[in-house]
């Protein structure tokens, strides 16, 4: 096979703000940046990583890919509690109330998921 992933693609209006936001969701960093890109990476070399593109028009509607996150085991509150304060905000896409993930909105209302511990949902 030839392709692999090269960069997960992000449509956004304040660029740099919204790479910020998910380098430190993420501990990552911004490996390049100008008034066309931002990507953010574990490093420079590290692929795939994210790349946040301008667009002009608004958010419209539930996100139809979204990244799922999962914390570290006994961190799930903790790790919630960090990205509210990020400014992430609480979104309800029809979840269910009894479902092991939160959904959660970036600043531009991307929705993406805090999952359980990975050995919970393994379980």
């Amino acid at each position: 096979m030839t392709l692999s992933l090269y960069q997960i693609a992000v449509d956004a209006h304040d660029l740099a703000g919204l790479a910020r936001f998910w380098a430190q969701v993420l501990d990552w960093r911004i490996v390049h940046q100008d008034p066309d890109e931002v990507i953010i990476a574990p490093s420079p070399e590290a692929l795939p990583g994210i790349v946040f593109l301008p667009v002009p028009e608004e958010k419209a509607g539930k996100n139809r890919l979204h990244l799922d996150l999962t914390p570290g085991e006994g961190e799930w509150d903790a790790e919630v509690e960090r990205l509210l304060a990020l400014g992430a905000r609480r979104a309800d896409v029809g979840q269910r109330e009894d479902v092991p993930w939160i959904v959660l909105a970036d600043p531009e209302g991307n929705e993406f998921c805090v999952l359980a511990h990975k050995k919970t949902l393994l379980d």
